[in-house]
């Protein structure tokens, strides 16, 4: 098999404790099979209330000479080389998950204020957010600015997750929202489509729309042409895992998918627990590839991006 990817992930790490790594980034090499921890993830200053709320790195996204990560409250530049280049906070940025990039604009997951700001790769702010919040069966998205202090209370009512930005506009989703939701230009919110209740990563993609179904352990395509295309995440012999049973409240398990890029035209990646990370046709509906990172059960995969390839022809 050849011209596989070359991906870029980062995990997190579900129960770890204060001196432990709480998950890193990765470089994957489908073609030349070879896995590079590039970052490990162990800083001293992570918020310990909360399974998993701020354990590693997250969404991931690239400029002509950066790469982008997200942490839980912090949006990290990194050079190609994975030195650290800059940080930059907001408070409202808390609890991100996924981040997307348009142009000059960073699309972020604010989870944790059921908001979606933007990041100005120009001025080094951030200039525009969007509280989201349901009258009945009506979507209702509120601007605010994120610089001046005027935003939305803490809530987490619908756990935004992904944000996914193209030519049509502006599509996020969370484990609570039922359905993939479209800002449209004059920031009207609609259901571009219903989805299961606690999926993760849901996104357009061709004629339809691609997702991690956490809830069912699988990954879905869901499209006009081809209808459900259902592929199962990958599962290990329990005799094989780390750490199993160290977490009762089963958010940290096997099988639990998360993390998802479109690699081209018809291939997706997608990530799941313990770290691994497969290569689906989602027209053939099947499981191409995949590689593990580790055993350890408390470990999952959260963000997936293509590693940009002129970077290796520098």
């Amino acid at each position: 098999m050849t011209d596989l990817p070359k991906l870029v992930a980062t995990s997190v790490v579900r129960g770890s404790e204060k001196g432990q790594s709480h998950g890193g980034v990765y470089v994957v090499d489908f073609n030349a099979q070879v896995v590079e921890q590039k970052i490990d993830w162990n800083t001293t200053d992570i918020d310990f209330t909360g399974r998993g709320w701020d354990r590693g790195l997250r969404g991931i996204e690239f400029t002509e000479d950066a790469i982008w990560i997200a942490a839980s409250d912090e949006l990290f530049c990194y050079a190609p080389d994975f030195s650290l280049v800059g940080s930059y906070r907001n408070p409202y940025l808390r609890h991100c998950h996924e981040i997307c990039r348009k142009d000059h604009l960073l699309f972020l997951t604010s989870t944790g204020f059921d908001s979606v700001l933007a990041f100005d790769l120009n001025s080094m702010t951030f200039p525009w957010g969007l509280y989201l919040s349901k009258n009945g069966t009506h979507w209702t998205g509120q601007p605010f600015d994120p610089m001046s202090g005027g935003g939305p209370t803490f809530t987490n009512s619908y756990h935004l997750n992904m944000v996914a930005v193209n030519e049509d506009g502006i599509y996020f989703s969370g484990l609570n929202t039922e359905a993939l939701l479209a800002l449209s230009a004059d920031l009207t919110v609609t259901e571009f489509c219903s989805l299961p209740r606690g999926c993760h990563n849901a996104q357009p993609f061709k004629d339809g729309v691609v997702f991690n179904d956490t809830g069912s352990d699988v990954v879905r395509f869901v499209s006009r042409k081809n209808g459900d295309v259902v592929i199962p995440v990958p599962k290990f012999n329990n005799s094989d895992l780390q750490y199993l049973g160290v977490d009762d409240s089963r958010i940290a398990r096997q099988g639990f998918g998360r993390g998802m890029c479109a690699v081209n035209e018809q291939l997706i990646a997608a990530g799941s627990s313990p770290s691994t990370i497969s290569l689906i046709d989602v027209y053939k509906g099947e499981r191409l590839a995949a590689v593990n990172l580790t055993m350890d059960i408390r470990n999952a995969i959260h963000g997936l991006e293509v590693w940009p390839a002129h970077w290796d022809m520098k």
